[in-house]
C-alpha cells in the first residue's frame, strides 16, 4: 500500500514501525493486516505469556535484538549522563574490549 500511494499507508506504516521499536506486540498486532494470524504466528514461536510483553522476537531473541541493544544503548548513555549515543558505544566497546581481555582474549571457551 506505501509503494502504491495508497492513501493513508504511511500513516498506518509509521504507526507500524514506532509500535516495532517500542515492543507494543498488540499494537503492532492491531495494526496488521490480518491482527488474528499475526497472533497465531507469534503465539506458535512464543507460546508463554510473558513472552507477550517481551522487549524482543523470535527471529534473533533476547540475546542478539538489535532493537532491544538499541535500547540498552540508550540506557546505558542516559545512566552513565552521557549526551550521545556515539559515546555510549564508544564507552561499552572500551568497557567490553576490557572484559575480554581479563577473560584471556580467546573467542571460542569451554562452556
Amino acid at each position: 500500500d506505501l509503494a502504491k500511494g495508497h492513501p493513508g499507508a504511511q500513516i498506518r506504516d509509521n504507526a507500524m514501525s514506532k509500535a516495532r521499536f517500542e515492543f507494543r506486540w498488540e499494537d503492532q498486532f492491531n495494526l496488521g493486516f490480518d491482527p488474528d494470524r499475526a497472533r497465531e504466528y507469534h503465539d506458535e514461536t512464543l507460546p508463554k505469556q510473558a513472552h507477550k510483553v517481551a522487549h524482543f522476537c523470535s527471529m534473533c531473541g533476547p540475546h542478539f535484538c538489535s532493537m532491544k541493544i538499541s535500547q540498552e544503548v540508550r540506557e546505558y548513555a542516559a545512566s552513565h549522563n552521557m549526551e550521545d549515543v556515539e559515546s555510549a558505544v564508544d564507552a561499552g566497546m572500551k568497557e567490553m574490549a576490557a572484559e575480554f581481555k581479563k577473560q584471556g582474549s580467546e573467542i571460542y571457551r569451554e562452556a
